[in-house]
């Protein structure tokens, strides 16, 4: 486990452009759907007065050490261990009306990725374990790799971590755990890669990156809760309220992006059609034409900030779109 305290070895991403872009006011109520360490939270009390802050993480650890850290700011934060995908009920458990911001870092923590427990980093040897939540009883990365075929484990790899060479990967995964060695370890999956991945010269990612983002995505459902919370996100903010999530992956990315257009008002009807019959309604106007990245300064100082991408908008009375 690393050493100190845990507050300590996380710099929150873009934290000035993210909390900036709340623009939050006194006496609102905010939403971090992704509290970690408190990093965004700890400003966003700094930045107004009076604000109820709700603090969500399904990683209890996580929890506890952004509570030691913002009770020392507020005394008006309410804690919940929970998916964000919950919010609705959060809300509706909590007699919350509606809210002012909402924020979501999708990242994946400093913590998770240097505690060699959480089998999250191919950096240590440790039990391929990749739950955001280990009390909640699903399937570990190594259940699945256990479990699945060798063709669900080659789509989960292309999927959900782009990699060309998933079927070489999946197939030496099962190879494994037929001939009495299933794949249990980190260790273990990242040689796996490495034997089946052709790199190129000079190439400074590691083979396994793709695979363990691929497997960690499964492991904790990641895109399909993020189509849900950001269904419902909208749904609980005021108007003027303002949405913002920081992602770290083109297909995070790529679903923020087409939900915020969406609620933009865009039609979703086919190009040849001579009408609009989508029902497409307009909710939001968007702020970040083009998403908000790290400068070289911070990107230097937090080399994990390298792919963040910052979107934002602002929550509008609805408008229904006329053909």
């Amino acid at each position: 486990m690393t050493e100190g305290p845990l507050e300590n070895i996380h710099s929150p991403v873009l934290l000035d452009e993210t909390v900036d872009s709340l623009q939050c006011r006194d006496g609102g109520t905010y939403i971090d759907a992704t509290v970690g360490l408190g990093g965004h939270s700890e400003k966003i009390l700094h930045t107004a007065n009076n604000v109820r802050l709700i603090a969500i993480d399904q990683d209890a650890d996580a929890l506890d050490a952004a509570k030691a850290r913002l009770e020392k700011v507020c005394d008006n934060v309410t804690y919940v261990n929970s998916n964000f995908s919950a919010i609705t009920s959060i809300l509706d458990e909590f007699d919350v009306g509606g809210v002012d911001g909402i924020i979501a870092d999708l990242g994946v923590s400093s913590p998770h990725l240097d505690r060699p427990e959480r089998g999250f980093s191919f950096r240590f040897d440790a039990p391929l374990d990749m739950r955001m939540n280990p009390a909640s009883g699903d399937p570990t990365a190594a259940e699945l790799l256990e479990t699945l075929s060798e063709k669900e484990i080659a789509d989960i790899i292309y999927r959900y971590g782009e990699e060309r060479f998933s079927r070489s990967i999946a197939r030496r995964i099962v190879r494994s755990r037929e001939t009495g060695e299933p794949v249990k370890t980190t260790k273990q999956l990242a040689g796996i890669v490495e034997r089946s991945v052709r790199r190129k010269k000079n190439e400074k990612i590691h083979p396994a990156t793709k695979t363990f983002q691929a497997l960690r995505i499964a492991v904790n459902k990641e895109l399909e809760v993020l189509e849900n919370f950001l269904n419902d996100g909208i749904d609980v903010l005021k108007t003027e309220g303002r949405f913002a999530v920081i992602t770290f992956h083109s297909l995070e990315d790529r679903i923020v992006k087409q939900a915020f257009q969406r609620f933009s008002g865009k039609c979703s009807c086919p190009p040849r059609m001579p009408i609009c019959i989508c029902g497409a309604v307009k909710k939001v106007e968007i702020v970040t034409r083009k998403p908000i990245t790290p400068s070289e300064d911070e990107i230097q100082k937090n080399p994990r900030s390298r792919s963040a991408k910052l979107r934002v908008v602002r929550r509008i009375a609805d408008q229904t779109i006329t053909p």
